[in-house]
């Protein structure tokens, strides 16, 4: 650090010697008036005497240096520069209005520049739509964007280079789209006719020198108004302020000079000449300044528009990369790259060479910023192998530092997932909107709920949109949670959720910044020009390696934005049924890629197209409910995509696997006559499981079924079969009949409007429209509070602000429990009992059909019976929300809810703020509250938002926010949750397991003679994996390796993990049939980490690989198979493997 000296705080020095004669009144000023002066020296009221009036030196508007021309594309479309240019373009003139709101608009610009502007140290294009815009050069090449308005984020200057002054013309194109960079309305439903007028297509030359001064004065003042008042600085620079205030005349450009050097006596002499040299290496910084753009890859615009944004904002960075040497950005979200290269290929190139540079930094490893707390595991890892094999592909870069720093809450799991995925550290900011408590930590080890650990910082600027002021400069130090561990912070800066980034003026401020840092102790060090991973490392450094830092365990939680957990229930359906699909379809297609002929190929690019889609809608403002409705429509149309890709992916799999089975339900919508055969299903979860299945009965030809169903319904529209895999895990279920053991359900009503619903180990009371009972049979146990009833219960929804977003604990005070106003008997056993409940609000209806079997939930020797409910509701409600709860006997001191690998646990008291603030959670498939010897869980097939209140357990159904979707959830819905009473702790439960079946149905399929001799011959009937002697450890995932196609090989990759939260020795088992070279445990991006010991079963010839786990660890194991043999179906002839 360079020497400090005292400043002085009169004009330069008259006197020579102290006088004797004291005649003089002296001087003492009033530092808050002089200091609400310094707002006065830029615009304003005296704009015509002050700085501002000399900003610009010329200024052109005329048609003689400013031709328009303007094409208008056709409604909401989007043309490529290619397609605009062929079309016709009209006359326009600067005053004109464009619209209506997402509309596109092609400006073909021609400039003609004075000769006598060749002597102007710069000449640049004003053009400021009111919206966005974009500017090309006439190749189509993405120069820059645009920014209208007169807010922060303005940017409306195009720099003309100086060969177009010197020949005097300059030519470009221009594309402006009618939204402005937050949207149409803010966080508003928007306005579907707004117009935009053109403000300004002028021809300027700015006077550079006065812009200095500007960013001169603006740092001083902001070192004035932030420093603690009466610190030597914070007073040089209120005095400096004055004094060039008082040396300023707006007639005299030399002033302009005398006025810079008066401010140089804080920046010190010759900082400007530095350049990008003023960041002293040598100079310990405690601030990293590093530039970013956030842009919500969708939010209160649609997906289209982001990909215009992408592009007017990095093209805009490269541009600043020109200019500042030192200027480094940060970039997410593989997504947006790839939208870059596939729409703007010479915009990606220029930003591919700065890549190369090292100056431009992919970051993040994941598709998008996607959320944290509701996408599966495997939804997850795909948004890391995606985005690392991505960057990889095109950069050969494996990104080290993860990237959430929007995202409403972050999962326990995210650490292991990270760690697995070449990813050691962490950026978040997201908790510093708490609503209650404040997080304690800025820099941190953030331990996973395995225990496995990443480097994490918060920023103490707590905002990822930093205006690199010196107030966010100084925020990095003065609101650093842990100075005493890790000094550092990183300021993230530049315009974002929008995008634009880093404006040239916030470069010219941090430079200042640092110019008064090398003069004054009390201006901290800010640095340029390093990397996000160099400040990771520096804090590795500083901290040995992460001893000395603090440990936040388990999950990140924001006590905020509660909502999203619920909002839009029809995109947490798309999301939920999307990954279920696309599980299976990798399962499906990896059993057909082994054992189909040649002809069956693994379809490797359309299930990575499909992941892509499922990854994108993940996006931290889509999943969550809280865009705008068009962004709804798209993903809407992205789901229902994946959905016809994915059904049809896993019949051709099926087809190739299993020869001639038939899908049920395509013989019916086809209209098809069922020809003769078996009737069985496809399960397509890793554990055995009986139950009962749906089968309609429509047509003459469904009198084939009615032999091997074990009920018809009392329609007769549909029947009831038992499905039983005979021990097999993950494969074919046959029809079989009621076996001695199951004992029938009933279906009855009482006295006093009662229905009851009861088989053989659990039963389910309904009295007077409420649930009035839950009993273990075979324990004789009530469930419920005495006195109390369950249901559906509707609450106010009425947040302070963040409409989409919030759920606020007062929401519980307005609890109103719901009467089902009518119930009948549908079903009467003896496998399936139901009822149908409806009841009708002011402006909805709700019909729930509630069903009990006569079987069990799973195969565990106690196992009860699933109660399920399947809703469907006609909704048209305002801030109303909707639950199901229930008051259980059951005493807890914390609930268990399911998140990805694993699950956590939540306080259901409120001892502390702390447990208060967790009044809603996010859970995946199940919540659960249990006491010793007993517990009840709640499973759902798509719901994410749940509470336990203490003793009321509650699932979240449907919201009904108006802001920034006016309709959100507005129309029908169709959704199922059931209740799992349990014997034993949740630890020792089936509720996993039978989660996993209630999201995965059974596939239905008709087995045709031909059929049955294909299966017997050609395939097996059961998963050739599995897992065995460890009831803990889950296989969730089989698919082909990624880089089969290209080795030439044949590799399943397989991901286990293990559920419960404790150890594990597991045996994986590999069917004899398939011959397996090595087995590796892999890494998320299926690179080896080390070797399998294979082994072989004396009596199968099976391939057994023993596998150590500890709590919640996810193993990748990926085996080589280098031949398939055609094995023998002891199904049906004798059985194959045995477990």
């Amino acid at each position: 650090m360079s020497s400090h000296k005292r400043f002085t705080s009169s004009v330069p020095p008259t006197r020579h010697s102290y006088p004797e004669d004291g005649s003089s009144a002296g001087k003492k000023w009033i530092k808050s008036l002089y200091n609400d002066r310094t707002g006065q020296f830029v615009g304003g009221r005296y704009g015509d005497l002050n700085l501002g009036a000399v900003l610009f030196t010329e200024r052109l508007d005329n048609k003689e240096h400013v031709e328009l021309k303007v094409w208008s594309a056709p409604g909401r479309t989007k043309p490529s520069f290619d397609e605009a240019m062929r079309n016709e373009f009209k006359s326009a003139k600067k005053g004109d209005s464009f619209g209506p709101s997402w509309t596109n608009h092609w400006w073909k610009i021609t400039l003609h520049i004075p000769t006598s502007w060749t002597k102007y140290e710069r000449v640049q294009f004003e053009f400021d739509p009111g919206c966005e815009a974009m500017v090309f050069d006439l190749h189509g090449t993405p120069l820059q964007g645009i920014t209208g308005g007169y807010g922060g984020e303005r940017r409306v200057d195009h720099i003309i280079p100086p060969t177009a002054i010197k020949a005097g013309i300059y030519q470009i194109v221009v594309e402006s789209s009618c939204n402005g960079l937050f949207g149409i309305s803010g966080i508003d439903a928007p306005d579907p006719n707004r117009y935009f007028s053109l403000a300004s297509a002028d021809l300027v030359v700015p006077n550079q020198e006065a812009w200095r001064l500007m960013w001169d004065y603006s740092t001083l003042r902001q070192i004035s108004d932030n420093l603690p008042g009466n610190s030597p600085t914070q007073n040089q620079a209120l005095v400096l302020q004055n004094r060039i205030m008082n040396t300023f005349r707006v007639d005299d450009p030399s002033t302009i000079q005398k006025c810079r050097d008066i401010a140089n006596e804080l920046l010190g002499e010759g900082w400007e000449a530095k350049g990008a040299d003023i960041y002293d290496k040598n100079v310990d910084a405690l601030i990293y300044g590093i530039g970013y753009c956030h842009i919500d890859t969708a939010w209160l615009w649609p997906y289209s528009v982001t990909q215009q944004k992408v592009a007017r904002s990095w093209s805009t960075q490269v541009d600043l990369m020109n200019r500042f040497p030192e200027h480094r950005f940060a970039c997410s979200s593989a997504q947006q790259f790839k939208w870059l290269e596939q729409l703007y290929p010479t915009g990606f190139a220029n930003v591919k060479a700065m890549v190369q540079k090292g100056r431009f930094h992919p970051i993040g490893g994941a598709w998008v910023e996607h959320d944290g707390n509701m996408p599966s595991g495997e939804a997850m890892v795909r948004q890391c192998l995606l985005g690392q094999r991505y960057f990889r592909s095109r950069f050969g870069i494996t990104c080290t530092t993860a990237w959430l720093p929007d995202s409403f809450g972050l999962s326990g799991a995210i650490p292991q997932i990270l760690r697995l995925s070449g990813m050691k550290n962490f950026f978040t900011q997201k908790l510093s909107w708490n609503n209650i408590n404040v997080f304690p930590h800025t820099t941190f080890n953030w331990t996973g709920i395995d225990g496995t650990q990443v480097l994490c910082h918060m920023t103490p600027v707590d905002t990822y949109n930093a205006q690199a002021t010196f107030g966010d400069v100084r925020r990095g130090i003065t609101n650093h949670k842990n100075l005493e561990s890790s000094n550092g912070a990183l300021l993230v800066f530049g315009n974002g959720d929008g995008g634009g980034g880093p404006l040239s003026t916030m470069l010219e401020s941090l430079r200042r910044i640092r110019a008064a840092a090398n003069q004054s102790p009390e201006v901290p060090v800010v640095h340029m020009g390093t990397s996000v991973e160099d400040f990771f490392a520096d804090i590795e450094r500083d901290t040995n390696y992460g001893e000395t830092l603090p440990t936040w365990h388990g999950e990140l939680y924001l006590e905020f934005h509660r909502g999203t957990y619920t909002s839009h229930g029809s995109i947490k359906k798309g999301n939920r049924k999307s990954e279920i699909l696309l599980r299976e379809v990798e399962y499906v297609s990896t059993l057909a890629s082994l054992h189909a002929s040649k002809d069956y190929e693994y379809p490797y690019d359309r299930i990575t197209e499909c992941w892509e889609k499922v990854c994108l809608n993940q996006f931290h403002d889509v999943l969550p409910g809280s865009a705008i409705g068009m962004v709804y429509e798209d993903a809407e149309k992205l789901y229902s995509e994946v959905a016809k890709e994915g059904r049809k992916l896993f019949k051709e799999a099926v087809s190739a696997y299993l020869g001639g089975f038939i899908p049920l339900m395509s013989l019916i919508q086809d209209q098809k006559p069922f020809p003769s055969g078996r009737l069985v299903a496809l399960n397509t979860v890793h554990a055995t499981r009986r139950e009962i299945i749906e089968v309609p009965l429509l047509g003459p030809s469904s009198v084939n079924l009615k032999s091997q169903v074990v009920q018809i319904s009392r329609d007769g529209s549909k029947a009831f079969a038992l499905m039983d895999s005979d021990d097999n895990a993950g494969g074919i279920l046959l029809a079989k009949g009621i076996y001695a053991d199951i004992k029938p359900v009933t279906a009855t009503k009482g006295p006093e409007n009662e229905f009851i619903l009861t088989n053989a180990n659990v039963s389910m009371t309904v009295k007077e429209g409420r649930i009035t009972s839950l009993y273990d049979m075979i324990l004789q146990r009530e469930l419920l509070i005495k006195g109390m009833t369950g249901g559906l219960v509707i609450f106010d929804d009425r947040p302070n602000y963040w409409d989409a977003w919030d759920i606020e604990i007062f929401h519980l005070e307005s609890r109103e429990p719901l009467v089902f106003s009518k119930v009948s008997i549908v079903e009467t056993g003896p496998v399936r009992a139901s009822l149908r409940a409806e009841l009708k609000l002011p402006k909805s209806t709700v019909s729930v059909l509630i069903s009990l079997d006569a079987v069990p939930a799973t195969l565990q020797s106690d196992s009860r019976s699933m109660i399920r409910f399947d809703a469907e509701v006609d909704w048209h409600e305002r801030h109303r929300l909707l639950k199901f709860e229930l008051p259980l006997n059951i005493r807890a001191h914390e609930a268990i809810y399911e998140t990805q690998f694993g699950h956590i646990s939540r306080p259901t008291h409120k001892n502390t703020t702390w447990d208060i603030a967790k009044f809603e959670v996010c859970c995946h498939k199940y919540c659960d509250v249990s006491e010793y010897g007993y517990g009840v869980a709640i499973i759902n097939d798509c719901k994410y938002g749940a509470s336990a209140d203490g003793q009321f357990m509650r699932l979240s159904l449907l919201r009904a926010a108006t802001a920034p979707d006016a309709e959100q959830d507005q129309g029908k819905h169709e959704f199922a949750w059931a209740i799992l009473p349990h014997v034993g702790h949740f630890l020792q439960s089936d509720v996993p397991i039978a989660a996993q079946f209630f999201n995965t149905p059974l596939h239905v399929m008709l087995a045709p003679e031909s059929g049955l001799r294909h299966l017997a011959i050609n395939t097996t009937n059961k998963s050739p994996f599995s897992i065995e002697e460890a009831p803990n450890v889950i296989l969730e995932t089989v698919k082909r390796a990624e880089d089969d196609p290209h080795k030439k090989l044949t590799r399943v990759v397989l991901r286990i993990f293990e559920a419960y939260g404790g150890h594990a020795s597991a045996t994986l088992r590999v069917a004899s049939h398939l011959t397996v070279d090595r087995a590796y445990i892999c890494n998320l991006l299926e690179e080896k980490i080390s070797g399998l010991e294979l082994t072989t079963h004396e009596a199968t010839g099976d391939t057994l690989i023993k596998l150590s786990l500890h709590a919640f660890q996810i193993l990748t194991v990926r085996l080589t198979i280098t031949s398939v043999k055609s094995p023998t179906n002891r199904r049906f002839s004798e059985e194959w493997v045995s477990i």
